[in-house]
């Protein structure tokens, strides 16, 4: 490798550094720790994306805290009588994630210009010209959330295949205990959010059962291309924005609710509201364009264009991401 290349890998890896720091999801503060920290990301109720970290040994130890953590709640609420059986003692969380704390932590162990150094050249592979581009960030970003989405799949699927079959029927699955325990309004998911409908959609071979890729996309139906379930996740949104409860979506339901997450997907730097903008003339004229068959409601069929804006998938996460970095380093540079 030649000292040009070293510098570059050395300057770009820098700049990564400060992205370790950094989540473009969570921009409120400016301070930047300089210990390296595991972060649990185990939740039982829905939350906002996450974003998954930029070096997969660092996202395989946090993986590996989750899945304690993980355990240790299934016991709780699936099995509370093992919690008191012989032998079973409760520790602490930092406890049982001390060492990776310690091992982060430890530059001589783990030192984290290296680690980027070491992973520049996996990053830089379309093209491979010592250059990293918005794209190749973008997938790298993409695969190792990918790879995260899969491991909590695999891990549900194994919780809910009760014959060990490999496969999960409806009657298998039990929704979250925060789906049990919740009205019909809460968090937004309705209806058939956790409904057979829901199960049926991700079906894609229609055999009553799901295998891990159509569990996958059960669970994550914004990353998925199973028209079925874009089309569902059509209906949800309907369901949810349709006060009047006509089955359809007129103009003020868009308004006040769809468009924005539209213009806040084209336009991520918008913060207004439409209180300050009382012009509604780019909602008219996008309802305009969704309503093909001109009755002035939307169907859940005109809404396809639209879903996944509606519901970003994890290239969207992983492209805010990249663009960050991208952006970051015009700024180191100048």
């Amino acid at each position: 490798m030649g000292k040009a290349s070293i510098f570059i890998y050395i300057a770009v890896a820098v700049v990564l550094l400060l992205f370790l720091s950094y989540s473009p999801l969570n921009h409120q503060s400016s301070h930047r720790h300089r210990r390296l920290k595991l972060k649990s990301n185990f939740t039982l109720s829905p939350s906002r994306h996450r974003a998954v970290p930029f070096d997969p040994l660092v996202a395989e130890l946090e993986r590996h805290r989750e899945d304690k953590e993980w355990e240790r709640q299934h016991i709780h609420h699936s099995h509370p009588e093992l919690e008191s059986a012989p032998g079973h003692e409760s520790q602490p969380e930092w406890e049982d994630f001390m060492d990776a704390e310690d091992y982060l932590n430890d530059e001589d162990k783990f030192n984290v210009t290296n680690r980027l150094i070491l992973l520049f050249p996996k990053i830089d592979v379309d093209p491979t010209d010592s250059f990293v581009s918005e794209h190749e960030l973008t997938l790298w970003n993409l695969l190792l959330a990918q790879r995260e989405v899969l491991h909590r799949t695999q891990r549900e699927m194994d919780l809910h295949d009760k014959n060990r079959d490999g496969l999960v029927s409806f009657s298998e699955y039990d929704p979250p205990s925060w789906v049990q325990n919740a009205d019909n309004e809460s968090f937004g998911y309705d209806m058939g959010w956790w409904k057979e409908e829901h199960f049926n959609a991700a079906d894609v071979d229609g055999n009553g059962l799901l295998n891990l890729t159509e569990f996958n996309d059960f669970l994550h139906p914004a990353d998925s291309k199973n028209p079925k379930l874009q089309l569902w996740l059509c209906k949800e949104e309907v369901r949810e924005r349709d006060s009047d409860r006509d089955g359809k979506v007129n103009f003020n339901e868009f308004f006040h609710g769809l468009f924005d997450l539209v213009r806040n997907y084209d336009e991520e730097s918008h913060n207004d509201s439409h209180a300050d903008h009382p012009n509604d003339a780019p909602a008219r004229l996008l309802f305009s364009q969704l309503d093909k068959d001109g009755d002035g409601y939307l169907s859940d069929v005109e809404l396809l264009p639209i879903i996944g804006k509606l519901h970003p998938s994890e290239h969207y996460y992983a492209k805010q991401q990249a663009d960050y970095i991208i952006s970051q380093a015009d700024c180191y540079f100048q």
